[in-house]
């Protein structure tokens, strides 16, 4: 299977930049995208979280509602985005425009990637290792670690979002970071115009 974007990753993250980047389907430049996430949730930290302090979610908010609900929001509003269930990526190889990503059960080909996973010090995707380094802000006592990268690129063709861009492990924080990086695949489509993807009320 072929995809302009695959993200890595079913978290926060993840799903957010899924969430974005499905969102543009009706814009010129991204109407002929075709856009996957193989979901990796199995060992998110999101799915022990309890959430009280996020805007707009009600307090009590489990961090398995987040992953379900998530799930059923990017299936029902953008269906053609493709989630790729229960395989885990082992290897990535390729160049930018030209990746090739092994899972325990397939391989897939992909423009651009972007990895969205936890920031365990288990991470073992073969042909990233090069670019792990020590996580900056999470205490070193954690052993956490996250992919060199400069604003969220690690290089060309290959984007990392969330904590293991070594960001916080705060939710909203996360989240965000998916979603800038979905910007920014939209800004590269869209010829380097700068692009965001809002809904108004009618």
């Amino acid at each position: 299977m072929n995809f302009d974007v695959l993200i890595i990753g079913g978290g926060a993250a993840g799903m957010s930049c899924a969430l974005v980047l499905g969102s543009a389907k009706n814009k010129p430049f991204a109407t002929d995208k075709k856009i996957g996430i193989i979901m990796h949730q199995k060992t998110s930290a999101l799915a022990s979280g309890l959430f009280n302090n996020v805007l707009g979610m009600k307090p009590g908010t489990t961090g398995k509602e987040i992953l379900d609900n998530g799930k059923k929001q990017l299936a029902e509003s953008f269906p053609h985005v493709v989630q790729i269930e229960k395989e885990k990526v082992t290897k990535i190889e390729g160049k930018a425009g030209n990746f090739t990503v092994f899972t325990n059960k397939n391989t897939y080909q992909a423009k651009t990637i972007v990895v969205a996973i936890g920031p365990s010090n288990l991470f073992n995707i073969e042909g990233l290792m090069q670019f792990v380094e020590p996580h900056q802000n999470l205490p070193a006592a954690k052993e956490r670690i996250q992919l060199k990268n400069t604003n969220h690129k690690v290089a060309d063709g290959i984007y990392v979002a969330g904590v293991l861009a070594g960001w916080r492990s705060q939710f909203s924080i996360a989240a965000g970071s998916g979603a800038h990086v979905a910007t920014d695949i939209l800004t590269a489509w869209n010829n380097g115009n700068h692009t965001m993807i809002h809904d108004v009320v009618s």
